[in-house]
C-alpha cells in the first residue's frame, strides 16, 4: 500500500507564497504522475496541478502564473510553490500519487488565505 503524505499547509496574507510537499513511500520514481487537487468550503474538488514523471505539467487557468510544480529527486517530494495567494486559494490540498491505473491520495493539508 502506498501512503502519500503532505506538508507546508498554513496561514497566509494575499499575495504572499506558500510551498506544499508531497511525498510517497518508497519511490515517487515508481508513480506515472502526482499532482495536486483542491476543495475550497461549498465547492468541489478541482485540479491545481500534475506533473508526469516525464517532467510534462498541467495547471488549473485560475493558477497559472502564479503556481509551480516540480519534483525534487533528491528529497523524493514532489512540491508545490504557490506565489500570489488569493483569498480564493483557501481550500484542503490534496496530494495524489498515481501508478497505472490506481490513485493514492494523502489526507490533505489546509491553506488559509487572508484578506
Amino acid at each position: 500500500q502506498v501512503q502519500v503524505v503532505e506538508s507546508g499547509g498554513g496561514l497566509v496574507q494575499a499575495g504572499g507564497s506558500l510551498r506544499l510537499s508531497c511525498g510517497a513511500s518508497g519511490s515517487i520514481f515508481n508513480m506515472n504522475s502526482m499532482g495536486w487537487y483542491r476543495q475550497g468550503p461549498g465547492k468541489q474538488r478541482e485540479l491545481v496541478a500534475s506533473i508526469t514523471r516525464g517532467g510534462s505539467t498541467d495547471y488549473a487557468d485560475s493558477v497559472k502564473g502564479r503556481f509551480t510544480i516540480s519534483i525534487d529527486d533528491a528529497k523524493n517530494t514532489v512540491s508545490l510553490q504557490m506565489n500570489s495567494l488569493k483569498p480564493e486559494a483557501t481550500a484542503v490540498y490534496y496530494c495524489y500519487a498515481q501508478r497505472n491505473t490506481i490513485s493514492y491520495w494523502g489526507q490533505g493539508t489546509q491553506v488559509t488565505v487572508s484578506s
